[in-house]
């Protein structure tokens, strides 16, 4: 079982790595990019199911303090949702902004 934890933790930090760098850079990986309309966004919620997948895999090796399994499981869930949510807003189009007054869209 510790193995499969500890394939966790890895991918954690990996996804870790990945946030900060759409954060920091805008890079996104080559397979989502096509996809992603919002960086910054899509970043948050890599770092954030990054960091939630970290905590958890430090938290069954006891190298952190460990609350009820209840509330590790309900907690660690509720972020892991929060993240997908966040990448999902991410891959969503922008709202359109508002053409003055009199404008036409085809007229730049």
């Amino acid at each position: 079982m510790a193995w499969v934890v500890g394939a966790g933790l890895l991918l954690g930090l990996v996804m870790i790595a990945m946030g900060t760098a759409a954060l920091r850079t805008d890079w996104i990986v080559p397979t989502a990019r096509r996809h992603v309309t919002r960086p910054r966004l899509h970043g948050c919620g890599v770092l954030l199911m990054g960091a939630t997948l970290a905590v958890q895999s430090l938290m069954y090796f006891g190298a952190l303090p460990s609350p009820s399994p209840q509330a590790r499981s309900a907690g660690g869930n509720a972020l892991l949702l929060g993240g997908m949510l966040l990448l999902l807003v991410s891959q969503s189009l922008p709202r359109r902004r508002d053409s003055p007054a009199g404008a036409r869209p085809d007229q730049g």
